[in-house]
Parts: C-alpha cells; sequence; structure tokens
C-alpha cells in the first residue's frame, strides 16, 4: 500500500467537495447559523406569545374560610400560593359572588383571550352561561355526595349504588366536558362554618373522629384527557396545597397544638448539587447525542457522492485506470468521508454548545430556571475526550457509508440504502440516553454504545465522581475493529466488477416472483439467506406475546411442561418451517440446499468427539465472563430452573432442549441459511455470518456469545462433511450434556483420582484445572484437523461445479 497515492485520492476527493456549495453549506454553514436561529426563534417566540390564561370557575365562594385565597378584586387567584406569582395571571377565575354579578354589567364577558375551547372556536365566553353549565354540574355532585353518604352508612357499597356512582360520574364528565370552564371548584353551602366547628371540637376536646360522619369536601373538577384542563388544574392544585397548609396552620394554632403536628418527620430536603455537576448533567445528555447523530449525517452526503455519485457522473472509469489500487482509493474516499463527517459534528457540538450556553444565562433570570443559568461549558479536558471519541464514531458511519454507497447503483438507491443506518443511530442514541443505561464492560465493546455512554459518563463525571477511564482501552479498541472491518467491507465491495458496473434496473413485485417460482436455481442466492434470517427473527418478535400468554395462562405448577411445550411449537414453526418452506419453494434440489445428504466418516466422528472437550471449556468461559455480561432476564432463568426441575421427565428435557434445536435450527441455520451465504463461494465469511445469525437469534448476551462460538464449529462440520448431520449430533450432544449438567445427574462424590479431574459442591459438577488443560490440547488439535478438512470439502466441492458448469 503506497500513502503517497493515498494522499492524492484523498486531496483530489477533498478539493472536489469543497468546490461543492451545497456540501459547504451543509457541512459548515448550516450548523453555524442553524441553532442560534432556532435559539432566538424560540427565545422570542416565548416573549411574544406567552401562554394563554386558563378559566377556573368556583362555586361557593360566600364560603370560603380564611385565609383569602383570591385577590381583592376576586377574578385571580392570591400570589402568595404560587411558587411563581406570574403563574396567577395564567388563571382567569369566575365566582357565583352576588355583587360582582349584579354590579357591574360590562363583566358578564370574557374575551376569547381567557379561553377557546378545543370544541368551539367562539370569540367570547358568556359568564352567566358559564355559571349556568357549573351549577348544573353541582347538582350532579350533590346527588354524588348523596350517594357517597348511603355507601359510607352502609359499611360497603352494593351494585346498584356502585353503579349509580359510576353514572353520576359519566353524567358530570359529559357536562363538565360541553362547559366552557377548565377547571371547576365546589365548595359545599356552610362549609366555612362546618370548618369553624371543627375547629372549635379540635379546641374542646371532643370530637371523635373514628365515628364522625361522612362530611361534605369541597370538588375540583377537571378532564385530565385535556391538556388545557391538565395544565390548569395542576395550577390549581399547587395552590390549593399551599392555601391548605395556611388553613391547617390556623387550626393548630386555635387549638394550641404544635405547628409541626402535621409533619411529625419534617424532613429537611437539601439538594447538594453544585454548579459545575449542574452543568456535567446537561451536556453529558446533549453532547454524546448530537455527535452520533451528526456524524452519521456528515457522513451521507460525502459518501454517496464519492460511492455512487460517481457511477452517475461516469468517471468511475477514468479514476480505475489511474496506478492507484483499489484498497488505495477507497481509503482515500474513506478519509475524506471521515473529515467531512468529523468536521460536521464538531461544528454542530460548537454551535449548539455556544447557541445552550448563551440561551440558559439569559434563562437564568427565571426563577424556575435560575439554577439552570449557571450552566457553564465543558472544560478542557472533557473537550479533548469529545474530539478523542468522535473519531472512532466518525470512522464506523464514514466506512458503512461509503460501503453502501459503493454498493448502490445511483445516488436515489444510496439514499434508500443509509437511511436505516440513520434510524438505528437514532434508536442507539434514544436508547443511551435513558439512565438507567451505564457503561459496563459489556457495553464498552458494542459499536457506537461503547463511546456513547463512555463520552455520557465521562461528561457527566467531570465534576467528581467515579473514573470511566478504564474503559477507554476496550472502548478504543473495539471501535477501531468494528471500523477496520466496515472498511474492508468497502474495499471488497469495491474490488468486485459486478458492483461497480451493475446498471439500475426497475423492481417489479410480479415479475420477481415469476423469477422466483419458474427460474429455480439449485441451491438459493446470498439475499434469500439472509432473508430466510429476518423471517425467523420477525415470527420470533410476532410470536413472543402469543407464547407468553400461553405461558400465564397455564394452570399452577404446569407452567414449566407448558414452556417446554412452547420451546417445541417454536423450534418447528419459527425456525424449521421457514427454512423447509423456501428451500421447496425457491430451489431445484431442496434435499442438497439443506445438506441432508450422507455425510462423511471423519467429520461425523469429530462431531461425536468434540462436545466432550468443548463442554467443559464453554462453562468454564462463561462463569470467567459473569462480570462482563449483564444478568439473566427471568424467562432465561425460568428454562434452566424447568431443566432441573424432577418433576419433569429426563426424556421430554432431552427432546425440548437437545433434540429439538438440533434438528430445527441446523436446517435453518447449518442448511438453508448457510448454503444461501455461500452464494459467493468464499468459506469463512459465510460460516462467520451464519455463526453470527445463529448467536443473534438467542437475543441474550450471553447465549449470544456462546452460540456464536459454537456456530462457527457447526458451520465448519457442516462444510466438512458435506452434510448436516455432523452439525446435527455436535448440536445434540452439547445440548444433552448441558440439561445432564444442570439435571445434576452426575457421581454424588469425588474422592481420590478422579478428584483430580472433576469436583462436586453445592453449585454443582466443577472442572479441575487438569481436566480444563486436556480439553485445551484436545480441541485445538481437533478443531485444526476440522479447518483442514472445511478447507479441503470446500475446495473438492466448488472444483466440482465449475468442472460441471
Amino acid at each position: 500500500m503506497r500513502w503517497r497515492n493515498i494522499k492524492l485520492i484523498f486531496h483530489r476527493e477533498v478539493s472536489d467537495q469543497l468546490r461543492d456549495r451545497r456540501t459547504l453549506f451543509m457541512v459548515a454553514v448550516l450548523p453555524l447559523l442553524l441553532y442560534p436561529a432556532l435559539g432566538i426563534g424560540m427565545l422570542n417566540m416565548t416573549l411574544l406569545f406567552s401562554e394563554q390564561p386558563r378559566t377556573v370557575v368556583i362555586l361557593g365562594n360566600d364560603d370560603l374560610p380564611p385565609p383569602a385565597l383570591l385577590s381583592p378584586d376576586g377574578e385571580r387567584f392570591d400570589t402568595r400560593w404560587f411558587d411563581v406569582p406570574t403563574d396567577t395571571e395564567k388563571l382567569i377565575v369566575v365566582t357565583d359572588a352576588h355583587s360582582k354579578m349584579d354590579d357591574n354589567k360590562e363583566d358578564k364577558e370574557i374575551t376569547g383571550e381567557t379561553k377557546t375551547p378545543s370544541s368551539s372556536s367562539k370569540n367570547s365566553i358568556d359568564k352567566e352561561e358559564l355559571l349556568s353549565d357549573a351549577q348544573a354540574i353541582s347538582k350532579l355532585a350533590e346527588a354524588y355526595y348523596q350517594t357517597q353518604q348511603e355507601i359510607h352508612a352502609a359499611n360497603q357499597p352494593t351494585e346498584e349504588s356502585q353503579t349509580r356512582l359510576d353514572d353520576l360520574q359519566r353524567q358530570m364528565g359529559e357536562a363538565f366536558r360541553t362547559s366552557q370552564a377548565d377547571v371547576i371548584i365546589i365548595f359545599p353551602p356552610g362549609f366555612s362554618e362546618q370548618l369553624r366547628q371543627e375547629n372549635q371540637e379540635l379546641v374542646d376536646r371532643r370530637t371523635d373522629w373514628a365515628s364522625s360522619p361522612l362530611k361534605r369536601r369541597p370538588m375540583i373538577l377537571h378532564n385530565n384527557a385535556d391538556e388545557r384542563s391538565d395544565i390548569a388544574y395542576r395550577r390549581v392544585s399547587g395552590a390549593f396545597e399551599e392555601w391548605e397548609r395556611e388553613v391547617l396552620k390556623s387550626r393548630l394554632e386555635q387549638a394550641s397544638l404544635p405547628q409541626d403536628l402535621s409533619n411529625p418527620i419534617d424532613v429537611q430536603r437539601i439538594d447538594v448539587a453544585q454548579e459545575d455537576q449542574i452543568s456535567a448533567n446537561v451536556w453529558s445528555k446533549l453532547f454524546p447525542a448530537l455527535l452520533v447523530i451528526m456524524s452519521v449525517t456528515g457522513a451521507f452526503y460525502p459518501a454517496i457522492d464519492l460511492g455512487a455519485g460517481e457511477k452517475e457522473r461516469g468517471t468511475m472509469e477514468t479514476l480505475l485506470i489511474c496506478p492507484a489500487t483499489r484498497a488505495e482509493i477507497v481509503i482515500g474516499k474513506f478519509l475524506t468521508v471521515m473529515v467531512f463527517s468529523i468536521c460536521t459534528a464538531i461544528l454542530n457540538l460548537v454551535s449548539m454548545g455556544m447557541t445552550g450556553s448563551h440561551m440558559l444565562s439569559m434563562a437564568g433570570g427565571q426563577q424556575s430556571l435560575s439554577r439552570l443559568g449557571s450552566v457553564a461549558f465543558p472544560g478542557f479536558i472533557p473537550l479533548m475526550w469529545v474530539l478523542l471519541l468522535a473519531i472512532p464514531i466518525a470512522a464506523l458511519f464514514s466506512a458503512l457509508s461509503l460501503a453502501f454507497a459503493i454498493f448502490a447503483r445511483s445516488s436515489k438507491e444510496g439514499q434508500y440504502y443509509l437511511t436505516p443506518l440513520l434510524l438505528v443511530s437514532m434508536g442507539i442514541t434514544v436508547f443511551c440516553l435513558s439512565p438507567a443505561n451505564e457503561l459496563t464492560p459489556f457495553y464498552s465493546v458494542l459499536p457506537i454504545m461503547g463511546p456513547f455512554l463512555l463520552l455520557k459518563g465521562l461528561l457527566l463525571n467531570s465534576a467528581g465522581g467515579p473514573s470511566l477511564l478504564p474503559y477507554a482501552v476496550p472502548v478504543l479498541v473495539s471501535s477501531s475493529i468494528y471500523s477496520l472491518l466496515a472498511l474492508s467491507w468497502a474495499i471488497e465491495q469495491f474490488r468486485r466488477e459486478d458492483v461497480l458496473f451493475r446498471e439500475s434496473e426497475r423492481f417489479e413485485i410480479k415479475l420477481w416472483l415469476r423469477h422466483l417460482l419458474r427460474d429455480k436455481e439449485e441451491f438459493p442466492g446470498f439475499s434469500e439467506g439472509l432473508f430466510c434470517f429476518v423471517l425467523v427473527m420477525l415470527l420470533q418478535f410476532a410470536l413472543m406475546n402469543v407464547f407468553g400468554q400461553a405461558f400465564l395462562t397455564a394452570a399452577p405448577g404446569q407452567q414449566g411442561l407448558r414452556m417446554m411445550q412452547l420451546l417445541i411449537v417454536q423450534q418447528l414453526v419459527v425456525i424449521a418451517f421457514p427454512a423447509l418452506v423456501m428451500a421447496i419453494m425457491l430451489t431445484t434440489n431442496p434435499l442438497k440446499t439443506l445438506r441432508l445428504t450422507t455425510p462423511r466418516i471423519a467429520p461425523l466422528i469429530l462431531a461425536m468427539i468434540l462436545p466432550l472437550t468443548l463442554h467443559p471449556l464453554a462453562l468454564e468461559l462463561q462463569k470467567q465472563l459473569v462480570w462482563f455480561f449483564p444478568p439473566l432476564p427471568e424467562h432465561a432463568m425460568a428454562a434452566m430452573q424447568t431443566m432441573a426441575d424432577p418433576t419433569i421427565s429426563y426424556w421430554f428435557v432431552l427432546l425440548t432442549f437437545a433434540l429439538a434445536p438440533g434438528i430445527c435450527e441446523e436446517l435453518c441455520f447449518r442448511g438453508f441459511i448457510l448454503r444461501g451465504l455461500q452464494h459467493s463461494r468464499k468459506l469463512w465469511l459465510p460460516i462467520f455470518l451464519s455463526a453470527f445469525c445463529f448467536g443473534i437469534m438467542h437475543m441474550i448476551p450471553q447465549q449470544v456469545f456462546n452460540a456464536s462460538l459454537l456456530g462457527i464449529v457447526l458451520g465448519m462440520l457442516a462444510v466438512a462433511g458435506r452434510s448436516i448431520y455432523p452439525a446435527m449430533v455436535f448440536h445434540f450432544l452439547n445440548n444433552a450434556l448441558a440439561t445432564l449438567h444442570e439435571k445434576k445427574f452426575f457421581i454424588a462424590s469425588t474422592d481420590g483420582t478422579l478428584a483430580t479431574f472433576v469436583k462436586v459442591d453445592e453449585s454443582g459438577l466443577q472442572y479441575q484445572w487438569p481436566t480444563l488443560f486436556l480439553c485445551i490440547v484436545v480441541s485445538v488439535v481437533l478443531v485444526s484437523v476440522l479447518v483442514r478438512l472445511s478447507i479441503a470439502a470446500h475446495s473438492q466441492e466448488y472444483q466440482g461445479r465449475a468442472r460441471v458448469q
């Protein structure tokens, strides 16, 4: 590889991109203008268009006890009942005070600024009509209270009384919905005098609270399904709580009782958050999310232009005849896309950070945002981490975007391929933003999640906290590996003539189905193999709730048996059935497609011995990696307990967990899917891809890891044996050993020489280091033999096909 050629390609592509005004606008101009414009616009909109006031109707205004709930004019709540005094201006009060109704005819109408009902566009609200509707609702509330008294007197509700209560509540809801009020407050007649008498009884110490009748209390009617009503209710409720505390304080004072009687604990709440911690909390959510989204966005359009755009402009041929190799050309293009991806992300971060700091400082004058007003820009070290982690994120997105763009026939098709990448990135961003998801050893090696959670943790802990620096090495190393794999895939796409020079085609479902059913090939294609895997996953997700409901409806004591029955159905319907149907419908030779042929002897013998040596190693590896993976979910624990259930026949357990998966999963993954992936006539890529798909199907991280490793061995057995039967034998024996281990079908004592190899304790059978060492040596020898057999069988198979063709 010559770096001089890569440098020339890089300079060429960067120069071409810099000549494109659209690229410059998207990368440099738009980020610098977008966020300030949005921030200033939102601020101006907030200042110019304040929230419209809501209408609150109060019935029984003359029966309000002291202290005063309303302002002297009776049209607002008193400001002392609100944490933010300006909130009282957002509530307009309409009362049934007789003096105001009779004295001032001009106040009969409230302008449309008071309330614009969601179901009506009236310009004004009639006060008399509003009070009339509220009085009608008050009568229903009186009947509701009477029914409650009857239930209280009878000590338990009857079916008739409960039906009457529900009917009255429904009628109040319908009447409230048709009214023009957001909240209606009803004080019962004589409530002030009633409260005074209760206070006097408390002073005289002659209140029998246990035997006192049900007393009518004020009612607050609101509609939680209506946002206008819900907002008004939350404000009114907060004011009522403050007012009620003051009333209680007056009652305790009259009774010569301590003021803290109603709060015996009287917790003192102290917020110890410092200004730098508040800043870190804000930026830890904003910067990682913006970095991921802007990195993929910045790589999106340059990659399309450098990949599919070359084909549309007709410059691909000219580029290919230059002295640079295909790999050098792709690396030059990759570095160009990566530069624009990083620049887009960094410019967006700078613009968003400065705009956010300015907006929060301007909002600091508001009482509700006083603490956010002190948000400061991150320091030098956190910003260096942002720049460092932007490199692996941009590298991965640039390589993936370039690979998809090279594969696409046109820019339009490239956008179709890259849009799912953007959507997946947004989904990962939302997942990582959750406070429940923190950086763990498992997440640190996952693509995108590792850098995101590391940057989130570093920004959050910049003000002091546990150090996450030990995670930097696995995050950076794993991200670099993913980027190199994606880059190698892009290079591989660029080396294929059928990818570079394929023309655009029109797709018609009718012709495509006719081609699949009439023009069958002997074996499935690469896309058909992937489609089978996608179909299996979709069926698994679709039937998950059905199986869950069937498990929950099982009779007590039969849930373990029901789970095993459902697992067998899943193996047959979800996994084996799609592979069988697709093999029959889409290929001319279903038996060879599924490898249902006579196996070779050597791979079959290896399939019988390898489970005995690999199973102890797999168990020990799982024990050593307990710290790495998240805890097992409940349904996985339930399945393991089912295997150990002594009430269930061992033969049925063996059928469920060993025989059914050994047949069904192998027909699907080492049969149809692996055969379809081998359409490219490569050996290791199809084996690794089918193993990865096999692991993903299990969905639980521990099982994904274990199944993927075993899937590689299973794939080599299928290829080496030129049959599915060795893989079935290995799968069955490996799972059978697992069921034996869970059933604890092992010797009760390990004395003497046997104790050197195995040990039995409370956790079960433990393999000693001599056994593990012996298993490692034997497994290495057998796997190396299997590798040679796989290479030889693969060469013979495709050489034979070439001679036939």
